[in-house]
């Protein structure tokens, strides 16, 4: 009779809809590796969204980057997905890492990625040019690092598997690496600051240099179209910089499947452009979250129904 009761009262339960019951949902969301800024964000928006959204679960996975994380939504491995947009553009359309359309849309307008050249005094390098047979991390295999690296060197007259001896690291092991000198420049695409950047400009002797790169911006876009634009890394954002560095940026987006059902994109759109200032306390970048970022020039790619709703509720143009 005792098990017989305990069986009446968990079905009671079930069928009134009682959360005691109610089966969480867990999602999954594709950042990138530990030294870059993906990763914190991804841990931080998924204590969000644990508190947020009743029922719902989150977790930040380590991935290799943009190219691996729009692959894992697409497979429905992951559930979300920070990527840059010129990944994401890529990954609609089955170019360059991607060798079919991927279904894959966005819900937010993050922040711009930065892209970092790195080297420090004593490599010879002072430019992109001066790469020339020289050691350089391009980034991780499947991330978006890799793709706007080799499009700077392209731009630079520089051939990415001919001019330079390559490596394929993340950004802390990149950093690792030009430490002891078993590389002499490196790539790397992320928020100001990074965290491994940071590390590497404040090791003991060590004189950081990140070069100018904007003036190959034009010719960037004339071969992919408008996805970068010219910006600038402040001498005060790492320890040793005598000078802004001239670089280009890309946009940030978070997207998810376009299968997605469309109360849960709703859902998270409305955490991640209401809750920056918490997730700020994770990282500074996620004060860039704005709502006047959500333009489709700005997203590369079709925005999900869900993220549409939230912003017709906020009268937030996006076109």
């Amino acid at each position: 009779m005792r098990t017989f009761g305990v069986f009446a009262l968990g079905a009671s339960l079930a069928l009134s809809g009682s959360p005691v019951l109610a089966q969480s949902q867990q999602l999954s969301i594709a950042t990138g590796g530990t030294g870059g800024v993906y990763y914190p964000l991804g841990g931080g928006f998924a204590n969000i969204l644990g508190k947020e959204i009743p029922g719902v679960t989150a977790t930040a996975q380590v991935t290799g980057g943009s190219v691996a994380n729009l692959q894992l939504i697409a497979s429905g491995k992951a559930d979300i997905a920070f990527s840059q947009v010129d990944a994401a553009w890529d990954a609609i359309n089955g170019k360059d890492k991607f060798p079919t359309k991927l279904p894959i849309t966005a819900l937010v307008v993050m922040y711009p990625n930065h892209m970092h050249v790195v080297t420090v005094e004593g490599t010879g390098i002072s430019k992109v040019e001066d790469m020339k047979g020289k050691r350089v991390s391009t980034g991780s295999p499947g991330s978006a690092t890799e793709v706007y690296a080799v499009r700077v060197l392209e731009a630079a007259g520089l051939n990415h598997e001919k001019d330079i001896v390559k490596d394929r690291l993340g950004v802390a092991e990149s950093v690792n690496a030009l430490k002891d000198k078993k590389i002499d420049a490196f790539f790397w695409v992320g928020g100001l600051p990074t965290a491994a950047v940071t590390d590497l400009a404040s090791t003991p002797n060590t004189k950081i240099k990140i070069l100018d790169i904007a003036h190959f911006t034009s010719k960037m876009n004339a071969s992919t179209g408008p996805l970068y634009a010219e910006a600038t890394i402040p001498k005060d954002t790492y320890k040793g910089m005598e000078k802004d560095a001239k670089n280009n940026t890309v946009w940030n987006i978070m997207a998810v499947n376009a299968s997605m059902p469309e109360d849960l994109a709703y859902k998270l759109t409305k955490v991640m452009l209401e809750k920056r200032e918490e997730l700020a306390l994770v990282h500074k970048e996620a004060l860039n979250i704005k709502p006047e970022w959500q333009t489709s020039n700005r997203a590369g790619i079709p925005w999900h129904p869900g993220a549409l709703k939230y912003f017709k509720e906020k009268g937030i143009k996006v076109n």
